[in-house]
């Protein structure tokens, strides 16, 4: 399988840089998957968990917001956030969404919808993370 480069970035830190056969990434109009020779993109991305495969190892990372761009020169993922998902505090994750949904009543309007669908996002990652232990 043609590989390509592959650069994920956060305010924090160069999270992963390297060659990889695939990148899945949560795009904010749906999830889509990266191969080499992708057409150039640039994608607004929500909530999710970005999966990487290499050799056949598949390596999960939650990202919450960013953008994403596939170039010539490979893809690069602009984070607002980048967290592997075997670094996650899984209690302190679900104390997040506890609170999220504490404040929904404080919310009305846009600002309602917007915090309802960040915690749907927040909600989706929790159920792969879930799901994901279980395998």
């Amino acid at each position: 399988m043609a590989t390509f480069h592959f650069d994920l970035v956060s305010p924090e830190k160069l999270a992963f840089s390297g060659d990889v056969d695939q990148v899945d990434v949560p795009g904010v109009e749906g999830d889509f998957g990266v191969l080499a020779g992708h057409a150039p993109i640039v994608a607004a991305i929500r909530p999710g968990i970005l999966t990487i495969t290499t050799g056949g190892t598949h390596q999960k990372i939650i990202v919450l917001g960013g953008l994403a761009e596939m170039s010539e020169n490979g893809l690069t993922v602009l984070a607002d956030v980048a967290t592997s998902t075997a670094e996650i505090d899984r209690a302190q994750f679900a104390e997040t969404i506890a609170e999220m949904e504490a404040k929904l009543a404080e919310k009305e309007g846009s600002e309602l919808d917007h915090a309802i669908e960040r915690l749907d996002h927040f909600k989706s990652i929790q159920q792969e993370l879930n799901t994901t232990a279980m395998h």
